[in-house]
């Protein structure tokens, strides 16, 4: 048996000792609350749609959960990006500077704006935006005008960054907020995966102009499909919620509209959904942070693999647990994959780069070396909180 296969051998072995033998998916959501009656109230009232009680208490919910001052709740997190990017000012010919380890959605609500993705590195202490690579990066391409930082390399104004708090993990914050300053950009977070997550006791997503959640159905919390917008500036919560809503006009019975907007705002009976799910935040969290230590454990005598914690100073959601593989690469990578399949674990590598996908190949970038040794050893564990219970057949939850 070569090394690949005795590793992937022990990693399966351990993923047995804390999840049991049956299958397992990579994130799947959980329901053990009050779901099913906050929809039927919400089917019950027939106000389904982007107009509903459910939809106000949710907004209202998260602000008192993050402690952001103003949340506006969309259909998916992409579109709480594309209306932030735009309220951030980016426009048709700019150029953002996003991750290359991200999902995709990030760069695609830049290009909805018009404007250029510019890929940059992360760093392996946080999974996330490198700020030392990016200052020196924009040292060497940037010259700054009176109109703001502009690419020397494409002449094209760099408008924003846009910092994604990979896997549930806060990126270096104060770092990214003193380049950003620096080089006069705007910092525009993306906390889709990164609900519960804190960097030094403050939520993510509230350290930019603007943020944005996700609440996709494999997210910690989902509303089925949605996201949020969140920020500290009632100008900019205002503008979010007209954008949102096809830029209607108040008005008792008359359809006016002052300009072209986006029909993004979350409907009702997903938000009753997201109510329910909301309430149940914390337990998920805890549940999910106690399946982290029992991987742990289980992993401790595997030599060759580290299991990815929280950054120093920051509590993470762990929302997709991740093993890092420390030498071999993507052929051990593969092996662990090959061989957790096989028995019913179902883990997946992380995205593949955006700039090696044939439609972003043409934009600017950074080196992006780190991010590509982390593409080649990152895989992602079965996360989901249930799997943390103690009726689930393990001992995680003792």
């Amino acid at each position: 048996m070569n090394r690949a296969s005795e590793l992937s051998a022990q990693v399966t072995s351990a993923l047995r000792t804390v999840i049991g033998a049956q299958r397992a998916v990579l994130h799947e959501p959980l329901f053990a609350g009050n779901e099913w009656a906050y929809v039927k109230d919400t089917i019950d009232s027939s106000f389904v749609s982007s107009v509903g009680a459910y939809v106000d208490r949710f907004e209202r919910d998260l602000e008192t959960f993050t402690g952001s001052e103003h949340v506006i709740v969309t259909g998916t997190g992409t579109a709480a990006l594309h209306v932030a990017l735009l309220l951030g000012g980016v426009r048709p010919g700019d150029e953002v500077l996003v991750p290359t380890l991200t999902f995709v959605a990030t760069a695609n609500a830049v290009a909805y704006c018009g404007a250029t993705p510019h890929f940059i590195d992360v760093e392996e202490a946080t999974l996330g935006v490198a700020p030392v690579a990016l200052r020196t990066h924009l040292e060497r391409i940037g010259t700054r005008t009176r109109d703001g930082l502009v690419n020397r390399e494409t002449g094209r104004p760099i408008r924003a960054v846009v910092p994604m708090h990979a896997f549930g993990h806060p990126v270096d914050l104060d770092a990214l907020l003193a380049v950003a300053a620096e080089f006069g950009i705007v910092v525009i977070e993306d906390a889709a995966e990164s609900l519960g997550s804190t960097y030094h006791g403050r939520h993510t997503g509230r350290f930019g102009a603007l943020g944005t959640l996700s609440f996709n159905g494999n997210k910690t919390i989902t509303t089925g499909g949605g996201g949020a917008i969140m920020t500290g500036d009632p100008d900019l919560a205002r503008r979010a919620k007209h954008l949102t809503t096809t830029g209607k006009l108040p008005h008792q019975w008359e359809y006016r509209h002052d300009g072209v907007a986006f029909n993004y705002r979350l409907p009702n009976l997903n938000a009753a959904l997201g109510c329910a799910q909301l309430e149940q935040l914390p337990a998920f969290l805890d549940a999910k942070r106690r399946l982290t230590d029992a991987y742990a454990s289980a992993l401790a005598s595997v030599e060759g693999v580290t299991l990815f914690r929280e950054p120093e100073g920051c509590r993470s959601n762990y929302w997709l647990q991740t093993l890092l593989v420390d030498d071999g690469g993507r052929e051990v990578r593969d092996a662990i994959l090959a061989a957790t399949h096989a028995a019913g674990y179902l883990t997946r590598p992380s995205w593949e780069l955006l700039h090696t996908l044939e439609h972003f190949a043409g934009c600017p970038r950074a080196d992006l070396s780190c991010s590509t040794r982390l593409s080649d050893r990152i895989v992602n564990l079965p996360s989901s909180p249930q799997l943390a219970l103690p009726h689930h057949g393990s001992d995680v939850g003792t």
